[in-house]
């Protein structure tokens, strides 16, 4: 997931996955290449990405900070469980502390390469953090006046809630960025444009559940933070390790076996963090440093560890935490979209490893020797880790609340835990594990505030009719045209934006075409914003993955970024796929068809990958490729002509390759 990056230093977590996955001489052989150092990371994400640049707290501040952390996870789970309280007080109180916990955490600007003070904020930082906290606080302790007079706000309510907007915009800039605010700076001036007055800017954006405290920060505030306290006691208990060392068992093997054993870990763990610059440092610093020992050129082992941990985000069960938002936004439950994103996941990790194949193939790679790999029997007897993972979907199914499902797995990772010697769960480790889930909630909960901004201009505007008209419009009613601008505008406003921010705004501006104006299904519709909002992980100029990836490949950043879009094809094929055939969402479907979807999926996967990659059993001239592109397209477009032209065309340029194969063996 994009957006609930894992807290633990970047020093331990590439430390931690580099001892804990390896053993004996494999060890040795990851070491042994040439590859970042974990300063090498925190010095290009500090960079990048904001999230990593912190305040430096020691000695007893830390200790303070850290409990006010975990004090505030606890605070979390009772007040889901528990408190009975109005939707706006909690909504209000939960951004009230965010903001605190941000100007703690969090500079005014980079170092630039200078070091920071230790134990230091600023006095400004104080009185804004103070101001901005004070807005919401106040609200809360008021709420039921302001909300019996409605609109008719006092003078100070309105500069109250404009000190608010602007400290969370600020929080905002802190952890996420520029381009977000930008977005809803340019929402906000169209309100003032079309001739709503400050007074009702600020009621509607301020103190009702349209703007602010809208439907994101309710999401956020219940599910999402609980499930992001949940993968923190997941990723105690060694589950990421656990994950990787069964790749290496499945994969570490086979031709170019590392990179395989990237995709495949990465999915695994996808299904814990989905955070995609997390997971490419907790798995890429053991994958990658193999896929460069096997002979993977540097972009292209970054990439492939970036590729495959940005798909994380749409692996079930938690798909970066945008199927929650999604849940509520489409009206389903949250077991409903779960179930739908499985098959696009899965194409999506199918097209990665298939391009990672061929790439191994065309230039010769072995793989790890069996010795060097971790033993089944070893791995096997630690199967009890995903007892959590289980319990926690057989919860959400079986009818428990979201909510009471995470609070009931994660009870359940400290019993697990209590298995294992190496990942006990001590009190020390207790803490940094709700210090962590605090941690990981703001920068989402500041993306979800701003994104409600967003959504509240368009409500209170209208401005989301004025969208389906002009699409519809430009279009000419044509879906496959509207998907496509819809692609392009959701690649643009989602790079340096969170996921959960991204799906927000793409959501409330851009789903609603498509499915008021072109008629979608509604999940469809979801979907397809959410994955193109997902690729700005690794599509340059933007693309925080791809960098962490280059940083531990020490290869060059845009290259490896250019060869994560390349590797990660699918990830802008899919959504067509299901817009243009429900089907693959198991919407209108039987089994037959389900499966005949999957069929032609994968051999359209397969086409494409090896049109791509120039290889399928030799090196492809330019003529195949370009047929077998076509044949792949055929095979992805829905239709029972396609598919049997396309896989006929799949087949004959797999005989072909039988025939050239065998005669260049001949010729040797």
């Amino acid at each position: 997931m994009k957006d609930p990056k894992n807290d633990m230093n970047i020093n331990d977590k590439i430390e931690t996955a580099a001892e804990s996955s390896l053993s004996g001489a494999g060890q040795a052989a990851a070491a042994g290449s040439e590859t970042g150092t974990a300063a090498d990371v925190e010095e290009i994400m500090k960079k990048y990405d904001r999230e990593s640049n912190t305040r430096t707290w020691e000695g007893v501040p830390s200790i303070i900070i850290k409990a006010l952390l975990a004090g505030f996870s606890i605070f979390m789970i009772y007040m889901n469980l528990f408190a009975v309280w109005d939707e706006r007080v909690r909504r209000s109180l939960f951004l009230g502390m965010v903001i605190i916990f941000v100007f703690l955490l969090f500079p005014a600007g980079k170092s630039s390469g200078r070091p920071q003070k230790v134990n230091h904020i600023p006095f400004y930082d104080i009185l804004l953090a103070a101001a901005g906290a004070g807005s919401f606080f106040y609200f809360v302790a008021n709420y039921r006046v302001i909300i019996n007079r409605g609109i008719r706000i006092t003078n100070l309510e309105i500069v109250l809630g404009v000190i608010g907007i602007l400290v969370l915009a600020e929080c905002c800039r802190r952890v996420t960025g520029i381009p977000i605010i930008v977005v809803a700076a340019c929402f906000v001036i169209y309100s003032f444009a079309i001739g709503k007055s400050l007074k009702i800017i600020v009621y509607n954006l301020f103190y009702t559940t349209s703007g602010v405290i809208g439907t994101p920060i309710g999401v956020c505030s219940t599910y999402i933070v609980l499930f992001i306290i949940f993968g923190a006691f997941l990723e105690a208990t060694g589950i990421a390790d656990f994950f990787i060392q069964c790749a290496n068992c499945l994969a570490g093997s086979a031709s170019g076996g590392p990179a395989k054993v990237a995709v495949i870990s990465s999915a695994l763990c996808g299904m814990v963090s989905g955070s995609s610059v997390g997971n490419t440092v907790t798995t890429g610093s053991v994958t990658i440093p193999m896929m460069k020992k096997t002979g993977y050129p540097g972009e292209f082992a970054g990439a492939v560890e970036a590729a495959a941990s940005t798909g994380g985000q749409i692996m079930p069960p938690i798909m970066g935490a945008a199927a929650f938002l999604m849940a509520e936004m489409v009206g389903v439950p949250y077991s409903n979209i779960v179930v739908r994103a499985i098959l696009p996941a899965v194409l999506y990790f199918i097209g990665i490893f298939l391009m990672v194949h061929l790439r191994a193939q065309r230039l010769g790679l072995k793989g790890i020797p069996r010795e060097e790999l971790p033993k089944a029997r070893l791995i096997l007897p630690k199967i009890y880790l995903l007892i959590p993972l289980a319990a926690l979907v057989y919860l959400i199914i079986a009818g428990y609340t979201m909510s009471r499902a995470a609070i009931i797995a994660t009870v359940l990772c400290i019993v697990v835990s209590l298995f294992d010697k190496d990942h006990r769960m001590t009190p020390a480790k207790f803490v940094d594990a709700l210090v962590t889930g605090a941690k990981n909630t703001l920068s989402i909960a500041v993306a979800c505030g701003i994104a409600g901004i967003i959504a509240g201009v368009v409500t209170m505007t209208g401005l989301g009719q004025v969208f389906i008209t002009a699409i519809v419009g430009v279009s000419h009613g044509h879906l496959m045209i509207a998907l496509v601008l819809m692609m392009l505008c959701c690649i643009v406003l989602g790079m340096g934006v969170p996921t959960t921010a991204t799906y927000i705004i793409m959501a409330t501006t851009c789903a609603p075409i498509l499915t008021t104006g072109m008629g979608l299904n509604a999940i469809c519709a979801s979907m397809f914003v959410f994955y193109f909002g997902i690729v700005a992980d690794i599509t340059p100029p933007v693309a925080l993955a791809a960098y962490a990836g280059s940083a531990i490949a020490k290869s060059d950043p845009m290259r490896t970024a250019l060869n994560a879009s390349k590797l990660a094809i699918a990830a802008f094929l899919i959504p067509y796929m299901f817009c243009l055939n429900p089907a693959m969402l198991l919407i209108d479907t039987n089994a037959a068809e389900f499966i005949v979807i999957i069929v032609t999926s994968v051999i359209g996967m397969y086409a494409i990958s090896a049109a791509l990659e120039g290889y399928m059993l030799t090196a492809l001239p330019m003529l195949l490729r370009i047929i077998l592109a076509v044949a792949g397209l055929m095979l992805i477009y829905p239709g029972t002509v396609t598919d049997i032209i396309g896989t006929a065309v799949t087949a004959l340029v797999f005989v072909i390759e039988l025939r050239r194969r065998k005669s260049l063996r001949a010729a040797v």
